[in-house]
């Protein structure tokens, strides 16, 4: 039980500061961005697979590392993007993504999508008979 002197004196107890992850937003729901650099990376562990990201400078003149969805990317150098948050949960720092379909980041992907595909930005693929 604290006492009235640890409550109003000198040391008055100071509320503990959070820091918001996707600070780099700053409450905003998407920024531009343009590539850096473009390269892949390994997840932590037990997860084993080769991640595809990118180093981009945010409109605000931050750099920031972003996770690329989906399978397969036409992103390289200088390409710019669409980011958003979201991290990736094996992937330490990556606290931000890229959108399809936005500016120069297509929604092509190796295969036809039919769940999911909203995520990113397909047509609903309609089958005949």
């Amino acid at each position: 039980m604290s006492n009235v002197v640890q409550l109003t004196g000198r040391n008055i107890r100071k509320k503990k500061k959070h820091y918001n992850i996707s600070s780099t937003l700053k409450g905003r729901p998407h920024l531009r961005a343009v590539c850096l650099k473009v390269y892949t990376t390994k997840p932590k562990k037990p997860n084993s697979a080769i991640r595809k990201i990118a180093k981009v400078r945010l409109s605000t003149k931050r750099n920031t590392i972003i996770y690329i969805p989906g399978q397969g990317h036409n992103l390289q150098q200088h390409s710019q993007v669409l980011v958003r948050g979201g991290r990736a949960p094996d992937l330490p720092g990556v606290h931000y993504r890229a959108i399809r379909g936005k500016f120069d980041f297509t929604t092509t992907e190796s295969f036809e999508r039919r769940k999911r595909r909203s995520k990113f930005g397909l047509k609903l693929i309609r089958e005949k008979g």
